[in-house]
C-alpha cells in the first residue's frame, strides 16, 4: 500500500492554539538542546550520542525544576522530535544532508502525533490534551476506510495552521496503459516545451509579486528589533513568501498530474539545479521556475500511478544536436532560440528540439541502457566539469621527469 499524505488548513480555538504554541515551544526546544548536546558531545570528547542516549537526557530533562512545563505538553510530539533529529544525523553521515540547523520560532513549527496521541471518529480529530476536535477546513475527503496513522500540525510563517494526515492510500491505482511518449525540456522563457510542440508557459509567480515583496521587505527593515511593528511587518513579508510558494506549487501540481495521466513515459534531463542556480544572473529565474520541484513531483507521481520517468545524462547536448541527422554544432548561446543546421539545412526551434532530442535519448536508454552522450564529440564545454575530463587535464598538464 502507499502511504499518502492529506494537508488540511484549520481554525483551532484560543485554547487550542495555545495548547499547540507551547507544544511547538517545547518540541523546538527538547530538540534544539538535544541538538546541541550531540554538537558538544562530538567536539568535546569524540562522542556519538544516539537517539536512545537523547531520550534518557528528555526524561531528565522533564525533572528538573526550570523545565517542568515539558510536562504539561504531550509528550509523543517530543519523543517524535528526537526521531527526526536522528533520521537528520543519519542522511547527514550519509551525505545526502547538510549538519542539522537550530529551529527558529519565527519559523513556525511542527508536532507530529502518532496512533497513541490523537483520536479519529466519524470524520472529526482530536489531538492529546484538546477537549475538542480541531476545525479543519475538508478542502478534499479521505478514502473511505482509511485512517490516519500519523497526524502533523504545522504553523508556518504567516501564522496559518495546517494538519497532515498520513494514511495508506488505498485509492491510489495504476491508471490505464497508453502508448503516448514525450519528451520535456525546462527553460526560462517557456517553462517545459514537450516533444510534440506544445510550450507551456513560465507563470514566473516570484516576478509577479517581486515589487510587492520588496516593498514590505523595506518596511520590515526599518521597524525596531523586539517591537509589535516589526512582528507584523515580518507577517506581512511571510504572507507574500507564502502566497508566492503556494501559487508555484499548485501550477506544478496541475502541470505534473496531466503530465502523468496523458503519457506512458516522460523522458526528462537529470538537471543539477543546485549548481546552475549558483550562475548569479539567471539564480532568480532558476529558482522560480522550480525545475527540481517539477522533475521531484513527475518521479513520485510516476511511481504512484504506474508511468515511466527516464531521466537521461545532463551533459547530453539536446539543444545544439540536429534532430534530424545528428550533427552538433560547437556553440548555441541562450540568446539563439531558433538555428539552421549547417548540415542537412533543418531550421529548429531551440526548444521543441531539445525536448524531441531528450526522448529519443530517453528511449535509448530504457530500451538498451545506450550511452546518450556521443561519442567522439568534441564540443567546447560538454565534458569540462567531469571527474573524467579533468584527470586528463591534470595528467596533460604534469611535466616529465628528465631521463638521467
Amino acid at each position: 500500500m502507499t502511504e499518502k499524505a492529506y494537508r488540511y488548513r484549520f481554525y483551532p480555538t484560543p485554547e487550542q492554539e495555545q495548547l499547540l504554541r507551547r507544544t511547538l515551544g517545547c518540541v523546538r526546544l527538547v530538540y534544539n538542546k538535544a541538538l546541541h548536546t550531540r554538537t558538544e558531545g562530538w567536539y568535546a570528547h569524540r562522542e556519538r550520542i544516539d537517539y536512545k542516549q537523547t531520550s534518557a537526557m528528555l526524561t531528565n530533562w522533564k525533572q528538573q525544576e526550570d523545565l517542568q512545563f515539558l510536562n504539561e505538553v504531550s509528550s509523543v510530539p517530543l519523543q517524535q522530535g528526537l526521531r527526526n533529529l536522528q533520521k537528520a544525523f543519519t542522511n547527514f553521515w550519509a551525505g545526502r544532508n547538510k549538519y542539522p540547523n537550530f529551529k527558529k520560532k519565527r519559523s513556525g513549527g511542527s508536532a507530529e502525533f502518532t496512533r497513541a496521541a490523537f483520536r479519529w471518529k466519524d470524520g472529526q480529530l482530536w489531538l492529546a490534551k484538546c477537549s475538542e476536535p480541531l476545525l479543519i477546513r475538508w478542502s478534499r475527503t479521505i478514502p473511505a476506510g482509511c485512517e490516519p496513522s500519523t497526524v502533523t500540525a504545522r504553523l508556518d510563517a504567516s501564522g496559518r495552521w495546517f494538519v497532515s494526515l498520513l494514511v495508506n492510500g488505498h485509492t491510489v491505482k495504476p491508471l490505464p496503459q497508453t502508448n503516448k511518449v514525450v519528451g520535456i525540456d525546462a527553460g526560462i522563457s517557456s517553462l517545459i516545451a514537450t516533444s510534440d510542440g506544445e510550450k507551456i508557459a513560465n507563470p514566473k509567480h516570484f516576478k509577479r509579486l517581486r515589487l510587492k515583496l520588496r516593498q514590505v521587505q523595506k518596511t520590515l527593515s526599518r521597524r525596531v528589533k523586539g517591537s509589535k511593528n516589526r512582528e507584523k511587518a515580518r507577517r506581512e513579508v511571510a504572507r507574500i513568501q507564502a502566497a508566492i510558494a503556494d501559487a508555484r506549487k499548485d501550477f506544478l501540481h496541475k502541470l505534473t498530474t496531466r503530465l502523468v495521466r496523458e503519457n506512458q513515459t516522460i523522458a526528462v534531463e537529470d538537471l543539477a539545479c543546485c549548481n546552475m542556480i549558483k550562475n548569479h544572473k539567471l539564480a532568480i529565474a532558476i529558482a522560480d521556475a522550480s525545475w527540481a520541484e517539477l522533475i521531484r513531483q513527475l518521479e513520485y507521481k510516476a511511481a504512484w500511478y504506474g508511468r515511466t520517468l527516464v531521466k537521461i545524462d545532463r551533459w547530453f547536448p539536446s539543444s545544439k544536436r540536429c534532430g534530424n541527422c545528428g550533427h552538433a554544432v560547437d556553440k548555441l548561446p541562450l540568446n539563439v532560440r531558433d538555428w539552421d543546421c549547417p548540415e542537412c539545412g533543418t531550421h529548429h526551434d531551440r526548444d521543441i528540439n531539445a525536448a524531441q532530442n531528450i526522448l529519443a535519448a530517453g528511449l535509448a536508454v530504457l530500451v538498451c541502457g545506450a550511452n546518450v552522450r556521443p561519442d567522439g564529440h568534441k564540443s567546447i564545454g560538454q565534458l569540462q566539469n567531469s571527474r573524467k575530463a579533468r584527470l586528463e587535464r591534470s595528467r596533460k598538464g604534469k611535466k616529465q621527469k628528465p631521463k638521467s
